[in-house]
């Protein structure tokens, strides 16, 4: 079973930061990847409750800060409604995600997580008067 990396990822290049989980299978849709991230951000957070969020989509009533979200209060989050919200964001181009050396664009496209264990998420910023 293998182990996958997600990396976050400026447009630059940048890493911002990276998380390593075992015992996937061997293929899968990048739907269920997302899922998983996300299941995975949220349960750190709802361990340990605070005003502040480190995850790949804003909470809903959350504030956007420099690598992550602001609450308005401690609380804990859920996760499925977390993952709605990334596969919104996903189809409108909020992140793109890379495996390997490629984009992957339908949520339902499978990955070989043998040839492709490290998956590079890529969150775009809207600009200012744009």
């Amino acid at each position: 079973m293998p182990a996958v990396s997600f990396r976050d990822e400026t447009a630059t290049g940048t890493p911002v930061t990276e998380v390593q989980i075992e015992g996937l299978p061997e293929r899968t849709t990048v739907r269920e990847l997302i899922r998983l991230r996300v299941r995975e951000e949220v349960a750190r957070h709802n361990a340990r409750p605070s005003d502040r969020f480190n995850g790949l989509v804003r909470p809903d009533g959350a504030e956007a800060e420099l690598n992550g979200y602001r609450l308005r209060e401690p609380r804990r989050l859920d996760w499925e409604r977390q993952a709605e919200i990334a596969e919104k964001a996903f189809l409108a181009n909020g992140f793109f995600v890379l495996a390997g050396d490629r984009q992957v664009e339908d949520l339902d496209e499978e990955i070989d997580l043998t040839a492709d264990p490290d998956l590079v998420f890529v969150k775009l910023v809207a600009l200012a008067g744009g």
